[in-house]
This record gives structure tokens, C-alpha cells and sequence, in this order.
């Protein structure tokens, strides 16, 4: 291949972490605006995802004209596939993290209720995936894409413990009704955010690998 396409290869990889660098921040703000209550982190947050969409937009484009005039094969084909499914995971994951903050504004509507669930556990532990997530693409790193997959079991134990949490908490306390809706609402977003963030471990073992480990992983789940 060429110099321009490797200079070009280069450009991608900057973008790509710029981008999960700014979606990785955005779920920051969006998460520490719940904990705090906090109407500047949370439209702060909904106001950043013009950029994210922004960059995503430009680094597909960027993506499927270096595949349409290059035309790469093996390893770089690879690469480029994997950073383009990884480039519309992290625009997802930005979307919901709009989605947790404009149910943090709504929960400043609401009257003072306590959380039913353990927010800070599961929001760390969704954050942290997401950014083991990035470190596996930057460096290739097969652990830190392994991990990913046990986290998200922690992720979605807390989620669904959360469903009992939340019928036990409206029994008895009916005024609290709306502002446990939003909680759970939250708590399902981060569970979807996990679950981007383990479709991007999969696609960097593709990536390290050659092998698609999300059909033997849906397998294993339902033995």
C-alpha cells in the first residue's frame, strides 16, 4: 500500500479516539449530572452530541472512501471493518448518554426520591467497560477485551434486580411513581450502553483474532 493510505489509516486512528474520548467524557457528564442533580452537566451533555454525531459522520465518510479507492485486503481490510462498526457503536453509546441526561432533567421535575438501585456501582462499572473498550482498540489488548465481558454480567444483574426494586419501591409510595420510572429508565440505557460496549470487545478479538466471538458468546449465555 501506498504512503497516502497509510498517512490516511493514521488519520483514522486519531479520529476514532478522539471520538470514543468524546463519548467517553459525554457519559461522564451524563452520569455525574444524576449523581449531582445537576442541570448544567446534564445540558451540557445533551448540547455536546452535535459533535459526536459530527465526528462520526465525518470518520464514516472518512472510512468508506479510503475502502472505495484503496480497495485493502487482510489486516487493514480488517481494521477498516472493525473501526467502522466501533465508529456507530460510539455514536449509539453518545445517544444514550443524551438519553440519561434528559432523564436526569426530568428527575428535577420530580419530588426528592431516593435511588432504588445501586447507581454508582453499575454507572462505574458501565463506564469503565466503555473505556477498557477503548484501551483494546488503541493497543490491541486481548485482556482488556476479555474483561469487558465479565463486567457486562455484573451490568446486567444489577439491571435486572433493578425491575423488583423499583415495584417494591411504588408500593405504598404511589407519589413516587415518576421519578422511579426515570430510574429505571436510566438503569436500562446503561445496560444498553454496556451492551455496545461488549459488541466492541468482540469486534477488536475479530479484529486480533480473525474469529467472530459474538455467536459462540450467545451460545454460551443460552447453555
Amino acid at each position: 500500500m501506498s504512503q497516502i493510505f497509510f498517512k490516511e489509516i493514521e488519520y483514522i486512528k486519531a479520529q476514532v479516539l478522539k471520538l470514543g474520548t468524546l463519548v467517553e467524557e459525554n457519559l461522564y457528564r451524563a452520569v455525574s449530572s444524576v449523581e449531582n442533580n445537576s442541570l448544567e452537566l446534564a445540558s451540557e451533555a445533551i448540547k455536546k452530541d452535535d459533535e459526536i454525531d459530527t465526528l462520526e459522520t465525518e470518520l464514516e465518510e472518512e472510512i468508506l472512501k479510503l475502502l472505495a479507492l484503496h480497495q485493502p485486503l487482510a489486516t487493514d481490510l480488517r481494521y477498516l471493518i472493525v473501526v467502522h462498526k466501533v465508529n456507530d457503536e460510539l455514536e449509539r453509546i453518545g445517544d444514550l448518554a443524551v438519553n440519561i441526561a434528559e432523564r436526569s432533567l426530568s428527575l428535577l421535575q420530580t419530588s426528592p426520591t431516593a435511588m432504588p438501585f445501586d447507581f454508582g456501582n453499575m454507572s462505574q462499572r458501565v463506564c469503565e467497560m466503555l473505556k477498557k473498550s477503548l484501551d483494546a482498540l488503541i493497543h490491541l489488548d486481548r485482556n482488556s477485551a476479555i474483561d469487558i465481558f465479565s463486567l457486562d454480567d455484573e451490568v446486567d444483574k444489577i439491571h435486572a434486580n433493578m425491575f423488583k426494586l423499583v415495584k417494591q419501591g411504588i408500593i405504598g409510595n404511589i407519589e413516587n411513581m415518576d421519578a422511579l420510572f426515570h430510574y429505571l429508565s436510566i438503569s436500562k440505557h446503561l445496560e444498553r450502553i454496556a451492551d455496545h460496549a461488549e459488541s466492541i470487545a468482540e469486534d477488536i478479538l475479530y479484529l486480533i483474532d480473525g474469529e467472530i466471538v459474538r455467536h459462540k458468546r450467545a451460545s454460551a449465555r443460552k447453555g
